[in-house]
């Protein structure tokens, strides 16, 4: 969500609309990869199935579809399908639809292992007890229960060519991609894929399917849709009339409806003028119309009988395969549930049937407000959003390689992704490179588009240096073709047509057919054949010649007009070569070659990126999302891995002053991991812990391995005494007692390693609970030698020889917090513990794994104590950065936070620079009365009931870290910044915003971490929603309390009621609370 303070003046419509589609996209993508990482908590899609248009072009989707989920975009337990039209005749979108059902269910049947007739079904007669029958019906219960995501992909990408060997639905579209610059290039797919999982969410447990299209993104908060059950629901917008002159037209019902935004559908329109708009009462008040969006969700009892006649369809397909009809979903399907059609329908092919077996269920209008949808039909619509209306959103460089600025000419505005750019090379503004390889010598024009193009350094057959240029707005291509071993070279203009007719204005490369064929003395019968029954169209033009790559680029620029157009040898080696056209090239091209050659290129691409970055970098990069890319290579991958895990041991020498060892360590494990060497991984995973501990020591105190053995106090001090410690020490007692502190946000950017590196901000609160200071620690000297250790568990330990207290500790080790705190204030040194003994007390009033700071806190209270009981430096700076040093000891990890939330009182905004010393700024923020009445009264400390190990979410989130996951980067520099937006907010007492604040950090913290949450907690907040402005698990998450800000104190009392009622299954208690102020 993007924050906006409440003193800013509103931004352009314009800014507003960019604002609006990033926020869209970065909350689906979150909601995408949470689905995808922890399914069992967030729902994903049962089965996604993709139309194609033929078996090669389904062949294709599979290849994609497998990407996806190796790439973490679809869950691993998700069905996935390509599925084409039978025989490769187009059917129509209605007919797509259930054949793509059909062969769902086929392939549920065998794996079930039932056998299911569609003659059958068909008869409408399923009672007559045979087996096959008992089959049919349980694997139409089975499918029955099903979600399904269904995305007809199937065109043939006329009006966006060079689209049309990838499959629209996969060309790229790197919006967000800078949010994660060494993952691969987000392609359209991926983003329909982030608002479809939202989508699923709407669906909730009854199963249907939701129906999209792949040349639209439609952009809007889809997990808001409300569906009502046992019907279909076509989502819709309110657009102007004269858009709606060219698209579907949804006329809702007028009658009263219990949801606002939800209306039964009384009629459709295609293309209606404004008097039938005005005729069917299809005008809103407004002025406006709802326009069909084609995203179509069934659900209940309706998808049950879809799913029914879907799996009786072949003979239907059959029927019009045979009489060569199409069965549209917009116009005929869709028609069934909607009574004002049935008797235009019933004329229609097969409209009886869809009458008689799904008109008994109704349709539904759900009206998106705030949707809008970016269309991808043409090639400058294409470039508009890139370059456009998107353009803020756009990763303009990712995963390339390009040249100085000095030895090329790259527009800024230019789109390179995936790409290799050679120098001397040039690219105009707003132009799109998409994986390809482009030498020196080429210039690529302003509004271009080159996808796929791969040209060769040298061309040995010529002795002069190669010059190629492609003119503003053209488009270029490259397609493998079945049985042949060159790849053909495409163009066009950007704003050709293909489907438009030499008679009808059409275009190629910009210019009229009839200019074109006199400029360059082509006749009509060289492109079309004089007996074809086809408009002449660029689509079916022989245009295309299958030569060596430098011909066909010499006669591209021929053709293009840049070349001597009366040139007799190049229209002679034009005329006498072997020439396609896109027709012919739609169904010649060879999908498997083009699968290799884009696995390849990518981890071509990403070995470059990986070897400069262990060569010559910093290591920042993510080397195991590199070396994902490079495992995909055909052939050397591994080989390449391993080349670079050869370089390791420089790592150690190479830029030690600036490349932590922990990240170097990190670095070679991953390496190892990908060369699947997963013994010696796991030898080292020590060392990267060990390391983090080591750097973590030194940021915080100087010669820490040293005081581990001396005491703080030094022996200057001891000479001071004369000797005479007993005498200082006894008889002496210290209570110390602490609040515990509850986070709004921040968490993550206080621990280490990222603290050590990068500066981080938290917002936290001290307060008491139930009346009282949770915690508390007892030092006092005693006569008796040794350290006698308890806990309010009844937990006792005394150890007479105090030097045996040595790190590491077992993490059964119930003490060894005690003991880490007695390492680290260097107490325990002989001199001091000879003749006198200690005791030491702690005790925490508070649930175990409560997310409340306590370990860290007890820490804390234990090291002041020790220091104060010594005379040692007590103050609250020193005392947290001990703790630090202590967690890592006792190896644990964590931050700062904590123990500075409990030893500091109030609400405060604490700031860490990394450094040597690690330096904290703590600042009070002076809360009004008003604030603090407030809070009291709308914020409720709720224990959830659930224990939360922050150490095993903390150990996921640093190796993360240091593997430079770019998404997690973000999220806790996101954290951070809230952190200030969270402190403006409490001192302008505007407690609304911060509601805002805590629900982003809520869902970044998910995005750090999926398993920080879990059945019991997404209940809990699902019942707290209604009253609250947010809500968040305090610390790490995983469990124990819950922070939950009610949007007033009647809700907040209404709340309290709801959770605090004998019936309610939560199990969760709430806790009186105070801030507490130093006394």
């Amino acid at each position: 969500m993007e924050l906006q303070r409440p003193d800013k003046k509103k931004h352009s419509m314009k800014s507003k609309q960019k604002a609006e589609l990033g926020s869209v996209l970065r909350k689906s993508w979150y909601h995408l990869r949470l689905s995808v990482r922890h399914p069992a908590r967030v729902p994903t899609w049962d089965a996604i199935v993709l139309t194609a248009a033929s078996p090669e072009q389904a062949q294709l989707y599979n290849w994609q579809l497998s990407r996806a989920k190796r790439m973490g975009r679809i869950s691993s337990s998700t069905v996935t399908l390509a599925v084409p039209d039978p025989q490769g005749q187009r059917i129509g979108s209605g007919a797509a639809t259930l054949n793509a059902i059909y062969a769902l269910a086929c392939h549920y049947e065998q794996e079930l292992g039932l056998t299911i007739d569609p003659k059958i079904l068909s008869s409408n007669d399923c009672n007559s007890g045979s087996q096959k029958e008992a089959d049919i019906g349980r694997l139409v219960e089975l499918l029955a229960k099903k979600h399904i995501l269904l995305l007809h992909a199937g065109g043939d990408s006329k009006r966006v060519p060079w689209a049309n060997p990838m499959g629209k639905v996969f060309l790229p579209l790197p919006y967000l991609a800078a949010d994660d610059p060494d993952g691969p290039i987000p392609l359209l797919f991926d983003h329909i894929l982030a608002i479809a999982s939202c989508a699923r969410k709407a669906f909730k447990s009854a199963g249907g399917m939701f129906t999209m299209t792949g040349d639209v993104l439609p952009c809007f908060d889809a997990s808001t849709m409300i569906l009502p059950d046992d019907a279909s629901s076509i989502i819709t917008v309110p657009i102007t009339l004269d858009i709606a002159a060219n698209h579907g037209v949804i006329v809702a019902s007028k009658s009263p409806s219990k949801i606002e935004a939800v209306s039964l559908v009384d009629n459709l329109l295609q293309k209606p003028s404004v008097e039938e708009l005005l005729e069917n009462q299809a005008i809103l008040e407004d002025g406006r119309t709802l326009l069909d969006t084609g995203l179509i969700a069934v659900r209940g009892k309706a998808w049950e009988t879809l799913t029914m006649l879907a799996c009786s369809c072949p003979p239907m397909i059959s029927e019009l395969l045979k009489c060569k009809k199409e069965l549209s979903l917009y116009e005929d399907l869709v028609a069934a549930w909607v009574p004002a059609k049935h008797d235009w329908l019933r004329k229609r092919p097969l409209g009886e049937e869809l009458v008689s077996r799904l008109g008994k269920h109704c349709m539904f209008s759900y009206c998106a407000n705030e949707l809008s949808f970016l269309h991808f039909g043409t090639s400058g619509e294409i470039l508009d959003h890139l370059c456009g209306t998107g353009s803020a959103i756009v990763g303009q460089r990712h995963l390339c390689s390009i040249p100085a600025t000095t030895v090329s000419d790259i527009a800024a505005s230019a789109v390179v992704v995936s790409s290799k750019i050679a120098a001397t090379a040039s690219v105009g503004d707003d132009s799109l490179i998409y994986e390809s390889s482009i030498s020196g010598r080429v210039q690529i024009g302003s509004q271009c588009i080159v996808v796929g193009i791969n040209i060769p350094e040298k061309n040995d057959r010529v002795v002069e240096p190669f010059h190629f240029m492609l003119p503003d707005r053209h488009c270029l291509w490259e397609v493998p073709l079945v049985k042949c071993t060159e790849r053909v070279i495409v163009f066009c203009g950007l704003y050709d047509n293909p489907k438009i007719s030499v008679n009808k204005d059409g275009t190629f490369c910009g210019k009229p057919w009839k200019k074109v064929l006199h400029d360059l003395g082509i006749d009509e019968m060289d492109l079309w054949s004089p007996t074809a029954k086809q408009d002449k169209c660029l689509w079916n033009a022989k245009l295309f010649p299958i030569l060596s790559y430098f011909e066909m680029l010499n006669l591209a620029t021929w053709l293009m007009g840049l070349d001597d157009p009366r040139s007799e040898s190049l229209l002679s080696n034009w005329r006498t070569s072997r020439r396609v056209s896109l027709e012919e090239l739609h169904r010649s091209i060879d999908f498997p070659k083009m699968c290799i050659s884009s696995s390849n290129h990518q981890a071509e691409l990403a070995a470059g990126i990986a070897g400069a970055c262990i060569r010559y970098g910093l290591l920042s990069r993510n080397l195991s999302q590199l070396c994902g890319e490079i495992l995909q290579m055909e052939s050397s991958g591994v080989e390449i891995c391993k080349e670079f895990l050869g370089m390791c041991p420089q790592l150690q020498e190479q830029n030690t002053k600036m490349v932590p060892k922990s990240r170097a360590y990190q670095v070679e494990f991953d390496l190892l991991r990908a060369c699947r060497d997963e013994v010696a991984a796991n030898e080292l995973e020590d060392k990267i812990w060990a390391a983090v501990a080591d750097e973590t020591a030194v940021a915080v105190r100087y010669g820490f391995r040293e005081h581990l053995s001396e005491w703080h106090g030094g022996s200057d001090f001891v000479d001071r005494m004369n000797g005479s410690i007993e005498q200082l020490l006894y008889p002496k007692k210290v209570l110390v007692e602490l609040p515990v502190r509850v986070d709004f946000v921040g968490g993550w950017s206080d621990t280490p390693p990222w603290s050590l590196e990068r500066s981080g901000c938290v917002l936290n609160m001290a307060i008491s609970l139930e009346g009282s200071l949770p915690i508390c620690a007892v030092i006092e000297t005693t006569r008796e030698t040794g350290v006698t250790i308890s806990d309010d568990a009844g937990n006792i330990l005394h150890m007479e020889d105090s030097a045996s207290i040595t790190a590491p500790f077992s993490s059964d080790d119930v003490f060894r917090l005690v003991k880490s705190a007695l390492l680290v204030t260097g107490i325990i040194h002989a001199k001091i513990l000879g003749s006198v003994g200690l005791s030491i007390r702690t005790s925490a009033n508070v649930p175990r794994g409560s997310g409340l700071g306590t370990s860290s806190i007890l820490a804390a209270a234990v090291v002041k104590g020790l220091l104060q009981i010594s005379d040692g430096d007590s103050s609250n700076e020193n005392v947290a950065r001990l703790v630090l040093v202590l967690e890592q000891i006792m190896g644990t990890g964590g931050g700062w936070q904590d123990q500075v939330g409990g030893l500091y009182p109030g609400i405060k905004c604490t700031s860490s620079f990394p450094g040597v010393p690690l330096r904290l700024q703590v600042v009070p923020l002076l809360a009004s009365p008003q604030l603090v009445i407030e809070l009291q009264h709308r914020l409720l400390i709720v224990f959830t009931g659930q224990v939360r190990l922050a150490h095993q979410v903390l150990q996921k989130v640093v190796t993360r870290y240091l593997q430079r996951d770019n998404l997690l980067i973000s999220s806790i520099k996101r954290l951070a910044e809230l952190a200030k937006l969270g402190r403006e907010a409490l001192m302008n007492c505007d407690i609304d915003e911060l509601g805002e604040i805590m629900l982003e950090a809520w869902r970044l913290h998910q995005e750090l971490d999926p398993f920080c949450s879990n059945d019991l907690v997404d209940r809990l907040f699902a019942t707290a929603d209604p009253y609250c402005c947010g809500y968040k698990l305090i610390g790490a998450g995983g469990g124990g309390f819950a922070l939950l800000l009610a949007k007033d104190a009647e809700c907040a009392e209404q709340l309290k009621g709801v959770l605090q009622d004998p019936l309610c299954d939560l199990n969760a208690r709430v806790y009186n609370w105070a801030i507490y102020v130093e006394k």
